[in-house]
């Protein structure tokens, strides 16, 4: 099989690895790519944005299947694209990708579905919002409508923050048209979890749990990024929690959506808060997390591509997926900076003594590569440069290898969290 995968980051990095272990799979494309995906595809640049310029490349290339990392192209429509150009491609329909494409849409379908979440009022008028404002206990949480890089949800502690906020995403239009609608919700306190599972449009099977950390520092302080670090399993997600999960909130969903006659298949990402063993919807997003997926496929045994071939050709009510036991824990090297501006072209150092070690592994996010002569070398290319992966026996085993392969590297103003995982201790009673 010939395959393409459309990204750029440390998702698509490790989805390039797993899929590179199927012997099924004779070579992999990748669209538009970075340095360190370059060593297991073939890397083309080809924007994104440019939707007809993929697909005429994956019928010249005679591809067998394009797999999507990142959100925008399927809510540009994608799926749709591909298949009427009678290309395989998998993930959901730009009107299924509306789950994510819009939160308001999400909110209103989960009320639609008694799917729990937290309550909620939609504004689309600045004056009005901001009347119901001074109504309101703090804190709460503002969110912007559209699509914001992972950064358009607020959760102001007083009148004046949520004010500004407020100001800044419906008049000032940070966000642009992503904030032309507003939601202001309950704020709910637990701990966040991600249960991602895969759906066929009519069945669905869960991956592993995972927790993503969002802040920029340690004990979740300041803006949120894309992800500072992840791993995998959670503790609280696990029993009661992740069936609670599968049954009240994955299954409706899909139920649901099939019942709106627009079937979701593809991935489906739950961001669950765990309030009082009771599982609640923060945010739905239809394609794998980053960095969810890059400590979820390292756990996983079975082929990937069979999984996704099996979606496609709506076979997953027979489908297992087997998974390594092992603890998996990922840990984000950004550029000084982030998620605010930020310098590139900080060369990177100590990548080659991390693949000496073993149960480690490097997936680049932001990275370029330079060759000087005989001289070739990475350099920092984005905010988040780089995923330091490591599997153990246990979550301590775990963090511990991953964070001594994270002192090998270095760069310039090269920045990192030290509290990946640490809330798994509490609920193991470990001692971090």
């Amino acid at each position: 099989m010939k395959i393409l995968v459309l990204g750029s980051g440390g998702r698509e990095h490790a989805l390039i690895w797993k899929l590179s272990t199927s012997k099924k799979i004779d070579k992999i494309f990748a669209i538009p790519g970075n340095g360190g995906i370059a060593e297991l595809a073939e890397v083309v640049q080809i924007s994104l944005q440019n939707l007809g310029e993929i697909a005429d490349f994956a019928k010249e290339e005679e591809i067998d299947l394009t797999i999507v990392g990142p959100e925008a192209p399927l809510v540009e429509g994608i799926v749709d694209l591909f298949n009427e150009r009678g290309l395989k491609i998998f993930g959901p329909m730009k009107e299924a990708a509306k789950l994510e494409a819009s939160k308001v849409f999400a909110k209103r379908f989960m009320k639609k579905f008694g799917i729990p979440t937290a309550s909620f009022e939609i504004f689309d008028d600045y004056q009005k919002a901001r009347e119901y404002l001074k109504t309101q206990n703090y804190p709460l949480v503002i969110k912007a409508d559209g699509l914001c890089a992972g950064k358009g949800v607020f959760v102001p502690d007083s009148l004046a923050e949520a004010e500004e906020t407020l100001f800044n995403i419906m008049e000032k239009k940070v966000f642009s048209s992503s904030g032309d609608l507003v939601i202001i919700e309950k704020f709910i306190k637990g701990e966040e979890v991600s249960i991602i599972a895969i759906s066929d449009g009519k069945n669905l099977i869960p991956l592993v749990s995972s927790q993503d950390h969002k802040q920029i520092y340690n004990n979740d302080k300041g803006p949120n990024t894309g992800g500072m670090g992840a791993y995998s399993p959670v503790p609280i997600a696990e029993g009661e929690i992740f069936k609670k999960t599968y049954q009240e909130i994955l299954i409706p969903t899909i139920n649901g959506m099939a019942e709106l006659g627009i079937p979701f298949k593809g991935v489906l990402y739950a961001g669950i808060m765990v309030v009082n063993n009771e599982p609640f919807v923060l945010e739905f997003n239809v394609r794998l997390g980053d960095p969810e997926t890059q400590v979820i496929l390292p756990r996983m045994k079975s082929d990937l591509i069979e999984v996704i071939m099996a979606a496609l050709e709506s076979r997953l009510d027979n489908f297992e997926i087997e998974w390594h036991k092992e603890n998996c824990i990922a840990v984000v090297l950004a550029s000084g900076g982030y998620p605010g501006s930020y310098q590139t072209g900080k060369r990177i150092y100590g990548i080659d003594k991390i693949k000496e070690l073993k149960n480690v592994i490097v997936f680049h996010a932001g990275t370029s590569k330079v060759t000087e002569g005989q001289d070739e070398y990475y350099v920092a290319a984005g905010g988040r440069v780089l995923n330091i992966v490591a599997l153990g026996e246990g979550i301590k085993d775990a963090k511990n290898k991953a964070y001594q392969a994270v002192g090998l590297i270095k760069f310039d103003d090269m920045y990192y969290r030290n509290d990946i995982s640490d809330k798994a201790f509490k609920k193991e009673g470990v001692n971090g």
